[in-house]
């Protein structure tokens, strides 16, 4: 059975101790998954009680200035690993709304896709800086060093873009595309 990114992220987090909701929340900032993962800081709170409710966390505490304080369960932690490994064993397509984009280029003028294309590369060129700032950083306020890998990854796959992105505006230019 699949376990989801935001469950796994959840678990780890707690692989160290008990927190709250809040702290949770934290911890995963500092990882800098806002860069690589998508994970509503809504979701945060819901997956905490379900996970709860499903005996992978504990309640530690509760009602202490409104928030409770999960811990996890031997089962949350035996799930923890195999969601890891599981993650680390399958390779599974990334899903980016961009491609339903690409799909759908041949509808666009071609003033309109060139247009869209160089604002998106202007955008990848943006992210590529921010993420790029972040590395080394983390470690400053206690994220562990490999974090560092996750944003060099994320930098990669937005450089790759970034090139694609610059190919075929150049092929939608010449007439090539769409």
């Amino acid at each position: 059975m699949y376990m989801s990114s935001t469950r796994i992220l959840i678990l780890g987090v707690l692989l160290d101790g008990p927190l709250h909701g809040y702290e949770v929340r934290r911890r995963l900032e500092l990882m800098g998954t806002h860069h690589w993962a998508n994970v509503a800081y809504g979701s945060i709170y819901h997956g905490l009680g379900k996970m709860a409710d499903e005996g992978l966390l504990e309640r530690v505490e509760e009602g202490k200035g409104g928030k409770t304080v999960y811990g996890l369960t031997d089962t949350g932690r035996a799930e923890f690993m195999r969601g890891l490994l599981s993650h680390w064993w399958e390779v599974k397509p990334i899903v980016d709304p961009f491609q339903v984009a690409l799909t759908f280029m041949n509808r666009l003028s071609q003033a309109e896709l060139t247009s869209a294309m160089e604002a998106r590369a202007v955008q990848l060129r943006f992210s590529i800086e921010m993420v790029t700032r972040a590395i080394g950083g983390k470690q400053a306020y206690g994220a562990p060093p490999h974090i560092d890998e996750c944003l060099r990854l994320n930098i990669l796959q937005l450089q790759a873009q970034l090139t694609w992105v610059e190919e075929a505006a150049g092929k939608v230019r010449r007439g090539e595309l769409p």
